[in-house]
């Protein structure tokens, strides 16, 4: 365990004036502020071929998957495709398994051109609990972005609010551990070291 959270956001636009690259470099900031170390993951500083489980991996893929598996909590933010995530984001995250998130804290964000940001959002959250994430309930979703987001700085007060939370909990939660089968989450184990369900009443 790290004396200080390591937090680093991954980047999954290739656009040069993305609004997710500036929206998560302020919740790095915030996440600074509350002593994380921190680094921003730009996939357009990383040369990855489409991701193919016969090739031998490139060096670059080598190191991203190490910041990303040495990192306590990893910020994941897309722009909005097609009501999902981009194929940038994607293609990183297929390179990636168990071993590099496996009990990591992740925090989701995506900013959309147009009004809907929630499938994105829900794509996201699904990909992360398939390599055992787990995923900090707040996220933040981004409508209309080009309006929100001007020259480096977000300025609607709401989602600057948003995207400053997101930096903070990621600090919060970094050495998070949570244990499912907690007494208090309904469940006990039965004489045989199964589970069962409790009845409250």
């Amino acid at each position: 365990m790290n004396e200080n959270p390591v937090v680093v956001a991954l980047a999954g636009s290739m656009r040069d004036g993305s609004y997710t690259r500036t929206a998560l470099k302020h919740a790095l900031a915030a996440a600074e502020k509350r002593g994380a170390e921190t680094e921003l993951l730009d996939v357009r500083e990383y040369d990855l071929p489409i991701f193919d489980p016969d090739e031998d991996e490139p060096p670059e893929a080598t190191e991203l998957k190490r910041k990303i598996r040495e990192a306590d909590t990893v910020l994941w933010g897309s722009p909005v495709y097609h009501g999902s995530y981009s194929s940038a984001f994607r293609n990183v995250h297929d390179y990636c398994s168990f071993d590099e998130y496996e009990d990591t804290t992740v925090g989701l964000l995506a900013a959309a051109g147009g009004g809907s940001f929630a499938s994105t959002l829900d794509h996201m959250r699904v990909t992360a609990r398939g390599v055992h994430a787990w995923v900090l309930p707040h996220q933040v979703g981004i409508r209309s972005a080009r309006n929100k987001i001007e020259d480096g700085e977000i300025v609607d007060d709401d989602i600057k609010e948003r995207v400053e939370k997101l930096g903070q909990q990621a600090v919060e939660y970094a050495y998070i551990h949570p244990d499912v089968t907690a007494p208090d989450a309904g469940v006990a184990e039965d004489a045989d070291g199964g589970q069962q369900a409790t009845d409250d009443d």
